[in-house]
């Protein structure tokens, strides 16, 4: 059989074994792995049983396979750190989505230099679903909107402790970026996105090198976005920003920051090189010799 290999002893061979060995004697195929097989250690001829259930040998429980992309860098993007500000977590409470978690921003706090990149995105589901059996946790997706969606969306604060956003009139962050991927998005373009998970493509007019693709929808126009996002898209490709200064952001999700059970908030520190250098060191508990 394929499946035996020298290197792993009476074990099978993980990488080489699969259905065709699956046991026909027939065929003359003897699988290599057998029920509570017993296993000689040396110890005077007195052999051990292993726990094995064929039943339950190399299946998967749980397929979280992923697919995804990756894209090459634009040239304004080459030799930089680009930092990954993305969401984790699932939709639901605590005992329902255990042994995953809430929806989070990932990371929620970051401290980045001003030489740095930050691509904020994000990928989510419509076809969720914790109906009973419940698995581990208990059943039910309790959360906003539509059941069974996942959203999220980007808002500045005006303060960390704040659970309100801030009127675009009153935000200091989107005047201090500019996007590496839409490099002809205006502050507001980008702004506009990110609270509608793209929904929006920007709030500037068609044929700017923001809103070209045919069903892009400029903010004021065409089906107004529902309040809760269940008309935006589950997943959004977002922005690669590039930082024109020093900024401190305190940032929510309007969707899913429940206030007193569910959080989804977060704070971005970018500032000068020699101090992002030494929020690292200090993450990473060393200090630099003289």
């Amino acid at each position: 059989s394929s499946g035996i290999n020298a290197e792993y002893g009476d074990d099978y061979d993980p990488y080489q074994t699969d259905s065709n060995d699956n046991q026909n004697i027939q065929e003359g195929i003897v699988s290599p792995i057998e029920q509570n097989p017993l296993v000689d250690v040396g110890a005077s001829g007195r052999p051990l049983r292993l726990a094995l259930n064929t039943n339950q040998y190399g299946r998967t429980f749980q397929d979280r396979s992923h697919v995804y992309r990756m894209l090459p860098r634009t040239t304004a993007m080459a030799g930089a750190i680009i930092h990954n500000l993305n969401v984790r977590g699932k939709r639901g409470n605590i005992v329902q989505t255990y042994p995953a978690v809430e929806y989070d921003f990932i990371p929620n706090r970051a401290t980045i230099s001003t030489e740095d990149l930050v691509h904020i995105q994000w990928t989510g589901s419509n076809t969720h679903n914790n109906q009973p059996n419940g698995g581990d946790g208990q059943t039910g997706d309790a959360g906003e909107g539509r059941g069974g969606t996942d959203r999220s969306n980007f808002l500045e604060m005006q303060g960390e402790i704040e659970n309100y956003p801030a009127p675009y009139e009153n935000t200091t962050f989107w005047s201090k970026v500019e996007s590496l991927t839409t490099p002809t998005a205006t502050a507001k373009d980008i702004a506009v996105s990110m609270f509608s998970s793209g929904y929006y493509c920007g709030a500037a007019v068609v044929n700017n090198g923001v809103c070209d693709d045919a069903g892009d929808q400029v903010l004021g126009t065409g089906t107004d976005m529902n309040n809760l996002l269940n008309n935006a898209p589950a997943s959004y490709f977002g922005h690669v920003l590039k930082f024109k200064e020093a900024v401190t952001v305190p940032y929510m999700c309007s969707r899913n920051n429940n206030f007193s059970n569910r959080s989804q908030k977060g704070i971005l520190y970018v500032v000068d090189p020699a101090d992002a250098d030494a929020a690292r060191r200090k993450k990473r508990g060393t200090k630099r010799r003289k």
